[in-house]
């Protein structure tokens, strides 16, 4: 790498630490939040799922928009407006309001993360250049999600709206880095009739956000089966007319032609089910940490600390396994790992000490570092540069959207296997039937993973030295 191309990376790596020291810290403070501002069990996990339904839902769009409209003007527009949210949300007087925020902040990061994925992809050349700088970029992201949970911890015991402030501070030099070292482009050439697909977003974001929304009330003793069905329903209608219109459309939020790729809908499952699994058990963790075992949130945040090894791993072991053995045989190992990692969990109890609780969370760190950077890999490899914005948006809706699935299912097994009365025997059955959910959800995602092993690509003539696993293809 250039100096420049370096400088370039490094400011791109700083908001998505941004992003993950954003996300960690509020993770902490949850419980903390709850109790200020005298929120339930299900609507606090709407403080989580609305950004990142936010994200999802308008992240399609963010990628499309990246490649229409410049990468750089988009990514430094929309980090001026997540830090803007991400600070006003520690002015949240009710529940509401910071679910809003949180909501609008999630839309920002739709807008500059898939943007300075875009910058990534097309600033450095397909093969070991990008995925070094790929792996790198996502080890940052763990690595701010990691600090995050300490830092949170510490903040939260000053006052959880700290969380918020605090990564105001950070943007500003991160902000400014960009402008310097984000080279200017030439505008890109597209036909002038050419119309961004606001209906596209409208209905993706609609049907995420009636999809979560039903089934979190499926989970809530007082919510009538009527109207929850009415929801789905609903949710489902506006998934089938983002079809539709995608299909109508002249200038489509999505080339559905782009999901005949098997290796990028493979990719995209398996985000979704990966970042559904960890979200949800992150979420479980900490409540029942705080709650039932009564620790603060500088205790809790250093006992998830360990799930941060993947800043480590990820920039480091990670590369090196897939030169050896190739994107899809190093995600199943995530997966499989992950599997075992939340299994381990299973049995928690309440007399159990940091000791019994540490091989899950240094196995989740590891299948966390095993997955998330080869999944982006495999997700934008083969895929023309005037579509990466796309196909970047595509797996980040698909992480994003999965988090929220995940958090709405865990939060719904969670208030339907816990009894009215609420003894502490019939909160940690609760969290038990909860942390099922990862498991199932992981395992799903190895055997969509799997489907991945032994199909090659179809070529005019072999590749000398490739190996079987770097040509997947359905």
């Amino acid at each position: 790498m250039t100096g420049r191309s370096l400088g370039v990376l490094i400011v791109l790596c700083g908001a998505i630490f941004l992003e993950g020291i954003d996300v960690a810290m509020l993770n902490v403070a949850l419980p903390s939040i709850r109790a200020d501002l005298g929120m339930s069990t299900g609507a606090l996990s709407w403080v989580l799922s609305a950004y990142v339904l936010g994200y999802a839902g308008f992240m399609l769009l963010g990628g499309r928009t990246a490649d229409l409209l410049g990468r750089r003007r988009m990514f430094l527009f929309w980090l001026t407006t997540f830090v803007l949210f991400s600070g006003l949300g520690g002015f949240a007087t009710e529940g509401w309001i910071l679910i809003l925020a949180r909501f609008v902040t999630g839309l920002s990061a739709a807008f500059m993360t898939p943007a300075g994925l875009a910058v990534i992809t097309t600033s450095f050349a397909e093969g070991p250049q990008r995925n070094r700088a790929l792996l790198l970029y996502a080890g940052t992201a763990a690595a701010g999600f990691s600090l995050g949970l300490v830092v949170g911890g510490l903040l939260t015991g000053i006052s959880w709206r700290w969380v918020f402030f605090a990564p105001v501070i950070l943007a500003g030099s991160i902000l400014l880095g960009a402008l310097v070292l984000i080279p200017r482009e030439a505008p890109p050439q597209r036909d002038p009739s050419e119309r961004f697909d606001v209906l596209g977003a409208i209905t993706a974001t609609g049907a995420m956000l009636l999809l979560v929304y039903a089934v979190v009330r499926f989970g809530e003793s007082d919510a009538e089966l009527g109207v929850t069905l009415a929801i789905l329903g609903g949710g489902l209608l506006l998934l089938v007319l983002f079809v539709v219109a995608e299909r109508r459309s002249a200038t489509p939020l999505v080339r559905l032609g782009i999901l005949r790729s098997g290796p990028l809908v493979r990719a995209n499952l398996g985000a979704m089910l990966f970042a559904g699994s960890f979200f949800g058990f992150q979420f479980v963790v900490t409540l029942f940490l705080q709650d039932l075992r009564g620790w603060s949130p500088l205790q809790t945040g250093l006992a998830l600390l360990a799930v941060g090894c993947d800043a480590i791993l990820a920039p480091t072991l990670t590369p090196k396994l897939v030169d050896r053995f190739g994107n899809v045989k190093v995600i199943l190992g995530g997966f499989l790992l992950a599997a075992v990692s939340y299994a381990l969990f299973l049995p928690v109890g309440l007399d159990w000490s940091y000791a019994a609780m540490f091989p899950t969370m240094i196995l989740t760190g590891m299948a966390f570092s095993l997955a998330y950077g080869p999944l982006t890999i495999a997700a934008t490899d083969g895929i023309e540069e005037a579509e990466q914005g796309l196909a970047g948006g595509l797996v980040n809706t698909s992480f994003q959207f999965g988090a929220a699935l995940g958090l709405s299912v865990v939060t719904t097994v969670n208030l339907a296997a816990t009894k009215a009365d609420g003894t502490v025997r019939d909160k940690l059955d609760g969290f038990h039937a909860a942390l099922a959910v990862p498991v199932g959800a992981v395992l799903l995602g190895a055997v969509v993973t799997a489907f991945g092993l032994g199909r090659k690509r179809a070529v005019a003539a072999p590749v000398a030295g490739a190996r079987e696993d770097e040509v997947l293809v359905s």
